[in-house]
């Protein structure tokens, strides 16, 4: 399946398939990896139009401080602390 979305869309889910299994990036450290230390919120965005929930791993990302921040996925935010708790990440805080 060829992935539809904007450029920028298509960097953050490209640098997000890059996250391992057990670790978690926030979205400013993506914002920062694609030279964009502003978009924070767009880089949220870009997780929420997700087309690929498995493939593209957006689980793995949270916020800066510590939050779960959003999920699209089925389940929300709590299947989001599921997946990463499976993956054998805990350190983080529901809000």
């Amino acid at each position: 399946m060829k992935l539809k979305g904007t450029k920028f869309q298509l960097k953050v889910w490209e640098e997000i398939k890059k996250i391992p299994k057990g670790s978690v990036k926030t979205y400013k450290e993506i914002a920062c990896i694609l030279n964009k230390p502003n978009s924070s919120r767009a880089v949220a965005n870009a997780c929420a139009k997700n087309p690929l929930i498995i493939e593209i791993p957006c689980h793995r990302v949270i916020r800066s401080d510590g939050f779960l921040g959003g999920y699209s996925g089925k389940g929300g935010v709590q299947k989001k602390g599921q997946l990463l708790i499976e993956e054998g990440f805990t350190k983080f805080k529901y809000d």
